[in-house]
Order: C-alpha cells, then sequence, then structure tokens
C-alpha cells in the first residue's frame, strides 16, 4: 500500500500537505497525493470526510469563509493555492472540467439545456453559432442524451435526474480539459447508463491523456473505474492503494468497515440474499396498480405524444418492498407520481388500501396522504432552502394537527436519531448540510406521520455506503417493528438485492420482467434484465 504523495515528472496534480480551514478551524489534515498524466484516481469516504473540500480547494471553489491555510496544489507547476482569481478562472473548464454531483443546483433552470453547453464552449474559444450549436449536440449525444438535436431546445425541468447530469458532463467535456474531475457523476443514473458515460470518460482518458480524479461513496465503482483508491475519513487521508489492495485487503478498520458495507461486491446473484430478508409479510396486497397508463403531449409537436407508462400491473403485500428498476426514462418515477397524485393517470388505477389519491374526495384524499408518504431523489429540490431543519421535519406534524410545539420538537429529535443526524442540526438551514444529510432529513421528515406505505424514489443514491447500510437498516427494523410497506425506485440492482421482497423491471413504460427479487436475480428471462445485472459494478471484485 502507498501512502501519501509521490514525485513523478509525469505528475499532472501535485497536492502537498493541504490544509483547509472554516473561521480559523481546519477541516483537512495535511492533505497529500499526487495525480499522474492520464491516471484514473478515485477518492472514496463518508459524507463529511473531506472529500468535496478537497475538490473545492483544487478548483478554488471552497464556500464562505473557507480558505487554504496551509500547502499546496500543484497543476503543472502552477500553485492553484497561490494564484489570482482571474488566473483561476482561465483554468476552471480550459485545463479542469468538472462533473458536480447535483444538477438541479447547478443547471440554470430559466436557460435551455443547449444554451448552457454553448455558453460553456464559446468560454473556451469555439466560435460560430453554427459551430458551436453542432459541437454542444455531438456533446449531448457522447454524453448519452437520446435526441440530442431536438432536446438541445429543452429545459432542465423537461429532463429526468439522470438526464439532467448527462447534461452537467457535456459541459465538463466542453473545454477538453488536462484533468477532470467527477464529484459523484453517476450517483442518479441506472446502472447501464452509468456504464456508457463511464466508458466515455475512460475513452477520454486514454485517448487523450486526461487524468481523472473520481469522487465517490461506491467502492464498486471507484475499483471498476480507477487505477488508485485514496480513503479518506475525517479530513485526512487514512489509507491508499489499488482497487484490489482496498477491496480484498483493507488494511484500516475505517476502509474495512467500508468495504463491508458496499452492497455492490458481495450482493450479485447467488449470493444467498433472498426474500425470507424480512420473514412473516402478511400476503394482503397493500398497493394495487392495474393497467396504468400516462401519456403527455410533446411541446410543439401537434397531436404528438409520448407514452411514459404503458400497460403497467403489480402489487405490494403489506409489510413487504417492492422494487422498480429500470433506466431513466422507463417510468418508474412516473408510476410512482401517480400513486402519489401528483400526475393524473390515462388509464389504468393505483389504489392504497382500495383508495386513490386522485379521488375528489377532499376527505379522503386526506386520509391517504397520511398513510403513504414520498421520499424523493433530489434532496435540494424536495427541501425548503429557508426553513430550518426543525421546521422541514415537524411540517407534517403540524399539517395534519400532531401534538403541540413541544410534543412535536421532541419527535423531531427522535427523528433525527433514527437516520443518523445530530440533534444539533435542527435550527441548521439544508444548505449547511452535506447532500447525504440533507436526503437524510428528507427521509426523517417522511417518517414524522409513521406511514403505512413509504414510497422512495433513489432514497439512498446519494449517500455514501456506511450511512446508506443504515438507512436500510432503519428501513428494515421500521418494517419488521410497523409492519411498513415500501415502494422502492432505484437504479441500483444491488441495493434491490439487499432490501427488496420482489422486483419490477420496467423499459420503455412497459413491464419487462417481474417476481421475487431470487426468480428475477437467479433465473432472468429478459434480455434487459440480463443488461441491468451484467453492469453492476464491481463484480470483479465479489467476495
Amino acid at each position: 500500500m502507498q501512502q501519501g504523495a509521490r514525485n513523478d515528472e509525469n505528475t499532472l496534480l501535485a497536492v502537498r500537505n493541504l490544509e483547509v480551514s472554516y473561521g480559523g478551524t481546519p477541516v483537512l489534515d495535511s492533505v497529500s497525493f499526487d495525480l499522474k498524466k492520464g491516471e484514473r484516481v478515485a477518492i472514496v469516504g463518508q459524507s463529511g470526510s473531506g472529500k468535496s473540500t478537497v475538490i473545492g480547494a483544487i478548483l478554488g471553489l471552497l464556500p464562505g469563509s473557507g480558505r487554504i491555510s496551509q500547502g499546496s496544489i500543484l497543476l503543472d507547476g502552477t500553485d492553484l493555492a497561490d494564484i489570482t482569481g482571474k488566473e483561476m478562472r482561465a483554468i476552471r473548464g480550459r485545463r479542469i472540467g468538472l462533473v458536480p454531483q447535483d444538477p438541479m443546483s447547478n443547471l440554470n433552470p430559466s436557460m435551455k439545456v443547449g444554451a448552457q453547453i454553448a455558453d460553456a464552449l464559446a468560454s473556451n474559444g469555439l466560435r460560430g453559432r453554427a459551430a458551436v450549436k453542432k459541437r454542444a449536440v455531438e456533446l449531448m449525444a457522447e454524453a448519452g442524451i437520446p435526441d440530442a438535436g431536438r432536446r438541445y431546445g429543452q429545459f432542465p425541468h423537461e429532463f429526468s435526474g439522470g438526464m439532467r447530469q448527462r447534461v452537467l458532463i457535456a459541459i465538463a467535456l466542453a473545454g477538453e480539459p488536462d484533468l477532470l474531475i467527477a464529484d459523484e457523476p453517476t450517483s442518479a443514473l441506472d446502472v447501464t447508463v452509468q456504464r456508457q458515460i463511464l466508458n466515455h470518460l475512460q475513452t477520454l482518458v486514454d485517448a487523450r491523456g486526461t487524468s481523472l480524479l473520481f469522487v465517490t461513496h461506491d467502492l464498486g465503482l471507484a475499483a471498476d473505474r480507477t487505477d488508485r483508491i485514496i480513503v479518506m475519513a475525517d479530513g485526512r487521508i487514512v489509507e491508499t492503494g489499488s482497487p484490489r489492495e482496498i477491496l480484498l485487503d483493507p488494511q484500516e478498520d475505517y476502509t474495512a468497515r467500508l468495504v463491508a458495507a458496499a452492497p455492490s461486491a458481495s450482493l450479485l446473484p447467488g449470493a444467498g440474499v433472498s426474500a425470507e430478508l424480512f420473514p412473516g409479510a402478511a400476503p394482503e396486497p397493500v398497493l394495487t396498480v392495474r393497467n396504468l397508463a400516462k401519456e403527455f403531449r410533446l411541446r410543439g409537436q401537434r397531436g404528438g405524444v409520448v407514452r411514459a407508462v404503458d400497460d403497467v400491473s403489480f402489487t405490494v403485500d403489506r409489510g413487504t418492498t417492492t422494487a422498480i428498476v429500470g433506466e431513466s426514462g422507463s417510468g418508474k418515477t412516473t408510476v410512482a407520481r401517480i400513486i402519489l397524485g401528483l400526475e393524473t393517470a390515462s388509464g389504468g388505477e393505483a389504489l392504497i388500501n382500495g383508495g386513490s389519491l386522485a379521488t375528489k374526495d377532499v376527505r379522503a384524499r386526506r386520509a391517504l396522504r397520511r398513510i403513504v408518504q414520498p421520499v424523493f431523489q433530489d434532496p435540494y429540490g424536495s427541501l425548503d432552502p429557508t426553513y430550518s431543519i426543525e421546521r422541514l421535519i415537524d411540517e407534517p406534524l403540524r399539517i395534519f394537527g400532531v401534538g403541540n410545539p413541544e410534543s412535536r420538537r421532541q419527535r423531531v429529535g427522535e427523528l433525527l436519531d433514527q437516520v443518523a443526524l445530530p440533534r444539533t442540526l435542527a435550527q441548521r438551514r439544508p444548505n449547511e448540510l452535506s447532500g447525504g444529510q440533507r436526503q437524510r432529513v428528507a427521509i426523517a421528515r417522511a417518517l414524522a406521520l409513521e406511514p403505512e406505505v413509504l414510497i422512495c424514489d433513489e432514497a439512498v443514491s446519494a449517500l455514501d455506503v456506511l450511512v446508506q447500510e443504515q438507512i436500510l437498516d432503519l428501513l428494515g427494523d421500521l418494517q419488521d417493528r410497523l409492519g411498513l410497506s415500501y415502494l422502492f425506485i432505484t437504479h441500483d440492482l444491488a441495493v434491490v438485492r439487499q432490501i427488496a421482497h420482489n422486483v419490477v423491471v420496467m423499459k420503455s413504460g412497459k413491464v419487462v420482467e417481474a417476481g421475487s427479487v431470487d426468480q428475477v436475480f437467479l433465473a432472468t428471462e429478459a434480455d434487459y434484465t440480463r443488461e441491468l445485472l451484467g453492469a453492476i459494478p464491481g463484480a470483479a471484485f465479489a467476495r
């Protein structure tokens, strides 16, 4: 195993004894590492370990009072810690590209996506409207966006979460940078699209000698896609080594805990996890979806429609978990929105305890909203940034008139405990929390009313493996204790193998395969399902 930085004439980036402080308090402790030209290095660690702070320091984008208080960051000999803001702006985009984690906070919602990519191309020296548009469409296609020419003129809200992330990747590639920093670039993507995007990034590295600094909580993905893994905890590097060394022979207890918590390597087909994970579940259906259909009219096309959901049927038995998997645009989130009453079905029905949130009966709809609660994919968009964490979590209690101010405050504390957040965060705002912490707040909010059905739309995709393990354990404990039922929408089949009893595989709005997890994983019938299973990262390191 290797620790610290290495000196090499082929080194592109050399971080030396880096210390970052906020208000005089250090949050990074003598971080040192090198990145060679053409090398792919991953930084892994749980939320708050310092991964994103390292990236912010390299890019000169530390928030608030953050500053580099010690050390150096050498890019081809230029110390990025000791240059002006103007000089740094000339480097960002052209020499260092960034694929950020959250698309909704990094895309202008009032600006067409094509124009945003075109801006990045223009700022990197490309001239001529026709040439800029042509290259922007090419970048969108390379990033895996279908029908790129038409979608060039659409706004971010017209894209799924995965599609928005692909737009960010296209923007990052616009300047053909020497160093590409990818901060959780595929956390919102299904495994097949994830593989497509990462294959493209790997082609870029191989063809142009681009270096890749890959920040991720997915150890299987880091092992598959990088040459070296740096493990961080509490603002310092605790271990560095090759993927095989880190996954198969970790030297530090913290690294061993990360490996043990990662589902992808140990929960592949045949690993032995079955529907008996939650024994004794009642066979009574709590959610019934029958012949569900949804059509959307295409803007600007007279009479044009797209059938996003096409004759979908399945049931969720009380006390069990059913997972819906499929690539971006498969219709899985639209199904969830119809069940929640946020979209109106074009045909068929979705019933919770025999009732539908599409009903016009206000009392019946209010009663159903009490027993079914969502956890959305994007914590940035689902949490009001002006509210305190306490107000966000206790809002459902106030809306339904549950308890008094003192009991609600006590309930908020209990919920923060359940999702592994300190109670001291109660008076903070969402922008003061990490992405993983914000998602845990969203889960605590959904649990406030102790619902019967929880609809989780990529509820753990933004979490590091240790917190993901805590949340999945929490969901399992609640299911055993309260008889909760879950509809779990995810692109992570390893998580499905761990938590679900049944699985529904969707593609292009249709169900292509459904059954128990054991049936679908071990006796796969559909070619598309085989493709999904084959794309699970970390298979080469399965123990």
